[in-house]
């Protein structure tokens, strides 16, 4: 079979493209989202929080690995996959050679520390956290081609087999089975390459294997667009995960494994980000040399900045409630944290929608650049802030260099779009978002008083996004009425 784009493009307005891909991956994965995340209560109630803290110290070892290990080159091949008449042979064949290079040496690495016993937790496990990285690698690595081939369905149906799968088996495992730490684990590398097996049948990604050699200009442009991927990956780790690490030194594994349920409730923003992202990231590629980009961009920036910060100051008010129903024992004093992780989440995810562009630029320099300056403030102002104010340090950290890493892209952007954005009014948004979390953290006991309070200031964020609310609206009865004549031409 030949090795280019398996269709043409099918015809289709912007906002119809990318209104199209997020429904599919929202309406498909939302239901399992969810009831993976209700079952936080019963994964606290189970678990220890050592075991918790183990396990998120070998998945967030994992996600550093694969990037250094596979030279990033996982978002070379959704990239150049994408483009029109893409030698999609050479790219499946070329990034899977790093998969198993990667694979192999990760191999060789636990084989030495189980025969040496470097990391006794990785010792004792070894087996485990191999098929973790095999499985979380591959996994990865098959979502990007199905992406960069736009097979959004099966993405969507993937991720229902991926989370069905973890969530039936963590029970399986955990209750009955009660296999603890190492069932868990089982349960996630077992979902992780149900999903990889349905994409690939999915995808019939075998066609595009070959054992051809690669044409090296192919070669050497994704080897160009990766590189600086891979300090953008590792910096953009080190904000997501290196508090983790810095906690488990300063405040021991338990604290990590409290610090680390705090993010379930954030990942309840993160959900909606990541169904935006994954769309987002095609809708640029296509879109970055239209004529009107810039007007585009600009829209789709102020509707998304005004649903994560509404979604966020209203989880900063239900924080405590969500904690009483997710935090099983001693994991209820994780809510103290969920605040400030919120406010990271919102800025992760503005710098990720600002990122997509020098992604479809195929400018990742700008990546490693903000990433890395992101990176280095994290570190120091984790050390300085759990010292001085103990976790709580690590969530505020990890805000600060989410907000360090958006300046940057947003006032490097303007070499490849004008984006028109109010940035005096978003400053003042993000500035009420911080008030409400110091607010929570402060109040210690709950009164009529501080809800009322917390109430105030969420309705001062919508008023301050009022502009974008008519957006929205106006936004969506546009599409509305589009539909409803395109349905009443059909009939």
């Amino acid at each position: 079979m030949p090795c280019s784009r398996r269709r043409e493009d099918v015809p289709m307005g912007r906002t119809s493209y990318l209104a199209k891909n997020i429904g599919l991956l929202t309406v498909s994965q939302f239901s399992t989202k969810l009831l993976a995340f209700f079952l936080v209560p019963f994964y606290t109630s189970i678990l220890s929080a050592d075991d918790y803290g183990t396990f998120d110290l070998f998945t967030a070892t994992v996600a550093l690995l694969i990037p250094i290990l596979t030279l990033g080159i996982a978002s070379s091949v959704l990239r150049f996959a994408m483009e029109r008449n893409a030698d999609l042979c050479g790219v499946l064949s070329y990034g899977l050679r790093y998969f198993a290079i990667s694979t192999l040496v990760v191999a060789l690495l636990v084989g030495v520390n189980y025969a040496a016993g470097f990391v006794v937790s990785i010792q004792e496990n070894s087996l485990l956290v191999f098929l973790l990285f095999a499985t979380t690698n591959l996994s990865g690595f098959i979502s990007n081609f199905a992406r960069g081939t736009e097979n959004i369905k099966a993405i969507a149906i993937g991720g229902v087999v991926s989370t069905s799968a973890a969530v039936g088996l963590n029970i399986l495992f955990l209750l009955p089975l009660h296999m603890g730490l190492t069932g868990y684990m089982l349960a996630n590398i077992i979902a992780a390459a149900l999903h990889s097996a349905y994409l690939v049948f999915a995808t019939k990604a075998w066609r595009y294997v070959s054992a051809q050699k690669v044409n090296p200009s192919l070669k050497k442009e994704m080897l160009a667009y990766a590189k600086p991927l891979v300090a953008n990956d590792i910096s953009w780790w080190v904000n997501n995960v290196s508090d983790r690490y810095i906690v488990t030194w300063l405040c021991g594994v338990s604290a990590n494994g409290i610090y680390s349920v705090a993010y379930k409730i954030p990942s309840i923003l993160t959900m909606f980000q990541g169904f935006f992202a994954q769309a987002w990231t095609l809708s640029a590629i296509k879109d970055i040399d239209a004529a009107d980009s810039a007007d585009y961009f600009s829209k789709m920036y102020a509707m998304y900045n005004f649903a994560m910060t509404a979604i966020c100051s209203a989880l900063i008010v239900c924080s405590r409630f969500f904690a009483r129903i997710l935090y099983a024992k001693d994991f209820y004093a994780a809510w103290e944290y969920v605040p400030f992780l919120l406010i990271s989440v919102v800025f992760g995810a503005l710098a990720g929608y600002v990122g997509a562009i020098f992604g479809a630029a195929k400018d990742t320099r700008v990546f490693a650049h903000s990433s890395v300056a992101g990176a280095v403030a994290n570190i120091v102002l984790n050390i300085v802030l759990i010292r001085f104010i103990g976790v709580i340090g690590a969530a505020v950290a990890t805000a600060a260099s989410y907000f360090l890493i958006w300046v940057i892209r947003l006032f490097s952007v303007r070499r490849f779009v004008k984006l028109r954005i109010r940035f005096v009014r978003d400053c003042a948004v993000y500035v009420l978002l911080v008030a409400q979390s110091v607010l929570m953290v402060m109040c210690k006991s709950e009164t009529a008083w501080l809800y009322v309070a917390e109430t105030c200031l969420l309705a001062a964020v919508m008023v301050l996004n009022m502009e974008n609310i008519r957006l929205c609206v106006q936004f969506c009865n546009q599409k509305f009425h589009k539909k409803l004549g395109e349905n009443k031409w059909t009939k």
